[in-house]
């Protein structure tokens, strides 16, 4: 008897579990609508064009997601720090940002198969002494980073005799921090700070050439841990994307040109 109770508590279990784990795509077509959350202060992976519209590699990805789905895209702007409790608050279904998997915030999230990589780097101002990441290692160096991201772990890591500042928003902030003086070099992905650059006077900030930390770091996409299925989907996704030239397209596009900065 008790043998036959436990059978059908753990087949309860099992369709209870199924349930949860294609809930969230389920609820997706449902309801028709994607939601996603990004940081739109980090050009060019999501940003407000000069038409106040959101625009990005990930939001065309996103979008391009929602078309396959057959649904509308509903794109959820939020600071750095807030967008992990976004996703885990059930706004949004997935999370869009130029986020590093790691295992700590795995802890929190699933991140889907990577899907870029970047670089961590260290830029200064073009008259400052550095030559090279080491020399950003002083305890009277003082080093800007966005709040909880990679580029803030990788700096209390490799310059932990430097004073680290944190920044809400987008690689920019750093930037105008570093030309109004308040720190002397910034730390954060090299493609992020390659791209506001032209933005800001010319000449007046350089990245050193040496990259800091080892190898590249990934970007994914992510989900909450019981979306199984969106993760599934979200990987396949990719697959299909690189196969019919969509990825290439929005890679050269967004990551490899500034092609964009006319049009956006």
């Amino acid at each position: 008897m008790k043998t036959r109770i436990l059978a059908v508590l753990l087949a309860l279990m099992m369709v209870a579990a199924g349930t949860a784990m294609a809930g969230t795509l389920t609820d997706i077509v449902k309801r028709g609508e994607l939601r996603v959350a990004v940081q739109s202060g980090a050009a060019p992976y999501a940003f407000v064009d000069k038409d106040g519209k959101p625009a990005g590699s990930m939001v065309d990805f996103a979008q391009d997601m929602a078309d396959r789905m057959g649904v509308k895209l509903k794109i959820l702007d939020f600071d750095w720090d807030g967008l992990i409790p976004a996703l885990l608050s059930g706004k949004a279904d997935i999370l869009a940002a130029d986020m590093t998997p790691t295992l700590k915030r795995h802890l929190k999230i699933t991140f889907c198969d990577p899907w870029y990589y970047v670089q961590p780097c260290v830029f200064t101002t073009t008259g400052a002494s550095f030559q090279k990441p080491e020399d950003a290692n002083n305890p009277d160096v003082t080093v800007g980073v966005l709040l909880g991201s990679t580029g803030e772990t990788i700096a209390k890591k490799y310059l932990p005799k430097a004073k680290i500042k944190t920044y809400k928003g987008g690689g920019r902030m750093i930037v105008q921090a570093l030309l109004a003086g308040h720190v002397d070099a910034g730390v954060n992905d090299d493609l992020a700070v390659l791209t506001v650059l032209p933005d800001f006077p010319p000449n007046s900030v350089r990245v050193l050439p040496e990259r800091l930390g080892q190898g590249k770091d990934p970007l994914a996409f992510a989900v909450r841990h019981e979306s199984v299925n969106l993760w599934q989907w979200i990987n396949l996704y990719f697959k299909f994307a690189r196969s019919d030239g969509s990825y290439d397209k929005n890679v050269k596009y967004w990551m490899e040109s500034t092609d964009w900065k006319k049009d956006h």
